[in-house]
């Protein structure tokens, strides 16, 4: 696999196209007590999981891993029966033909602050007590959520709001930029970020080398979905940054505050379609218990940013988040991009041939990407960007003719503008590459629809044409992008009471045996094409399937055609238009093991169109 432009492309000079899935949404979590060995399945079960993603024609995947599973031992113990474990899952995946790049999984930080990803030493080296996460207001977690709120179940996606909390906030701010904004905070004798960024990338690079052997391993993600915590902050009083303003949210003073010990009265917010607003308030840490195990302070009372003094606390350095060398700050490329390439170049010690996937800020700002960039790094990047529907996945309700864009606070109506607003979102991250990032590849590493929509009906009436409905829309914007892309989720142990078992999440196409939706994924497309792709389309209720490119007569590799069985079988024309001298070379066949059409243009230059139209019903 190689680049070209932004195309990637195989050894025979075709033009790949990624199509695949997260495996898995439960393997944030440890199987038991500790060991993450069974995610994100059991051994015994890899061959039908996989062979089961082949047949879905699930070429590529975006394999979950997480710091925590690997080294959550403690600092350099690093967890070597989950390692072979890995290496037997992958040389599986590999005799399969499925390849994969493995994904350092994060969301708000740890499971201890609300998500997951880093293991509990990381906050044991800052003094933090994990006792009181929850109840100084640190976090918001599912564990602690009904015994702090009255018995109330942990609202649907409330845990994005741990990204503003103390907790994950500060270790984001220190792992990325201690070193400008708490240059005295020190683990074991090194500054905060240069021993957490070391210890996450020789954690990874370990991990890489145990696994080199790994065929299916083509690259690495750098870390999904970096945070800035607190960088950036033009105003420590005030609300910023936030991912979702839900319940409680406290500015960063506020949760400075209360984290130290003080009880802190804090706005309650509301998100709707039309934005935010405040519904009353609520004070965090009413009991006044310091986060802090005795002999620790907060790292930003430590920096100067606020002081006791007094006996009441004072914000000194509103602005301190706010620059770095007198310029304002930017995360992502003074912070994040420098962290990446440090990645990069560490972990092509294990692989020097690895591809790397880039992320930024979700629905935020991404890194640039230059030819200086690269050179430094010394690999081929990918800009793995992700994007969801925002209104659906806060709401669990889908409707065709209505969606909203959060960026201009605009509702969207219609079906064919819901469909092209997000076919335009998608465009623009490939156009951020294109225009920032030297045009390197795009991928769109997660998108997906929640399952237990409207009130989980379909899973009592068996009913998901609007399920199939929604991801079918998500599909035709990726097609019409020409998109790489891997789904979010395949999780193998889903079920229609527990989800993907995270957080109250329920995004899995796979549930208790059996696919769900499945009209509206499993699609055709072009595995690999002999030439440069221009249009595609899938027509699900015609029953069409159209794809152009530009064929180039130098590639003597066929141009490959995923078909899926369930919607073609046996059963469908084949249509393949092309003008020019060399027409009379173009010749196609279909192999019905692999549900692969073939076809190859020897001795042909130009435009060619095929078209396969299904003679079955268009319900699978």
């Amino acid at each position: 696999m190689y680049f070209d432009g932004n195309l990637i492309k195989d050894d025979e000079g075709r033009t790949l196209m990624l199509r695949g899935c997260n495996l898995g949404g439960s393997s944030k979590l440890p199987v038991g007590t500790g060991s993450f060995v069974g995610r994100p399945f059991p051994l015994e079960e890899a061959e039908d999981h996989f062979e089961r993603l082949r047949r879905w024609g699930f070429n590529f995947c975006r394999f979950v891993i997480t710091w925590e599973a690997l080294e959550h031992g403690g600092p350099g113990v690093y967890d070597e029966e989950y390692l072979a474990f890995l290496r037997k899952l992958l040389l599986v995946a590999e005799k399969k033909g499925i390849f994969v790049f493995m994904d350092p999984h994060q969301d708000a930080w740890s499971r201890w602050t609300g998500g997951d990803g880093a293991p509990a030493w990381t906050l044991d080296m800052l003094g933090i007590d994990r006792d009181r996460l929850d109840s100084t207001g640190a976090a918001v977690t599912e564990k602690h959520y009904r015994e702090l709120h009255g018995g109330a179940p942990y609202p649907p996606m409330i845990w994005p709001v741990n990204y503003n909390r103390y907790a994950a906030a500060t270790l984001f701010t220190l792992f990325f930029a201690g070193n400008t904004y708490a240059p005295d905070c020190r683990i074991e004798g090194e500054s905060a970020q240069n021993y957490l960024q070391e210890k996450y990338i020789a954690c990874m690079r370990h991990c890489y080398r145990r696994l080199k052997n790994c065929a299916a391993i083509t690259g690495w993600g750098t870390m999904n979905e970096p945070h800035p915590g607190f960088i950036g902050y033009r105003d420590c009083g005030g609300l910023e940054s936030y991912a979702v303003a839900r319940g409680p949210m406290p500015s960063p003073f506020q949760a400075m505050q209360a984290a130290s010990g003080f009880p802190v009265k804090v706005p309650v917010y509301h998100t709707g379609i039309r934005g935010r607003r405040i519904t009353g308030s609520e004070t965090l840490n009413r009991q006044g218990l310091s986060l802090f195990k005795e002999g620790y302070v907060c790292p930003w009372e430590a920096a100067g940013v606020w002081t006791r003094e007094g006996g009441k606390p004072r914000l000194l350095l509103k602005d301190h988040f706010a620059l770095v060398n007198g310029k304002p700050a930017g995360f992502t490329d003074e912070f994040l991009k420098p962290f990446c390439i440090r990645f990069i170049r560490r972990m092509r010690e294990a692989n020097e041939k690895a591809v790397f996937f880039i992320e930024g800020i979700p629905h935020g700002a991404h890194p640039s990407w230059s030819a200086a960039d690269a050179e430094a790094a010394g690999s081929a990047a990918v800009n793995a960007f992700h994007h969801y529907d925002g209104l659906t996945l806060f709401t669990r309700q889908f409707r065709p003719w209505l969606t909203a864009d959060p960026a201009r606070m605009k509702l969207i109506l219609g079906r064919k503008k819901t469909a092209a607003f997000y076919a335009s979102c998608l465009a623009a991250g490939m156009a951020w590459s294109r225009e920032n990032m030297g045009n390197i590849p795009c991928l769109l590493g997660e998108f997906g629809l929640p399952f237990d929509l409207n009130g989980r009906r379909a899973f009592k009436t068996g009913d998901y044409r609007l399920h199939e409905e929604a991801l079918s829309l998500y599909y035709d914007g990726i097609d019409q992008n020409l998109l790489h892309s891997t789904i979010w989720n395949y999780t193998a142990d889903n079920t229609h009471a527990a989800g993907d078992g995270w957080n109250g999440e329920d995004l899995s196409i796979f549930s208790e045996g059996q696919p769900r939706a499945l009209g509206g994924w499993l699609r055709p497309y072009p595995i690999a094409a002999a030439g440069k792709p221009v249009f595609l389309h899938w027509d699900r209720k015609k029953g069409l399937f159209r794809f152009r490119f530009q064929a180039d007569s130098r590639i003597s590799a066929p141009t490959e055609i995923y078909l899926p069985a369930e919607w073609f079988g046996q059963r469908f024309t084949v249509t393949i238009e092309a003008h020019g001298p060399g027409r009379e070379g173009l010749t196609w066949g279909y192999n019905a093991e692999v549900q692969r059409l073939y076809m190859r243009n020897t001795g042909f230059d130009g435009e060619i169109e095929i078209q396969v139209k299904t003679n079955k019903p268009d319900k699978i």
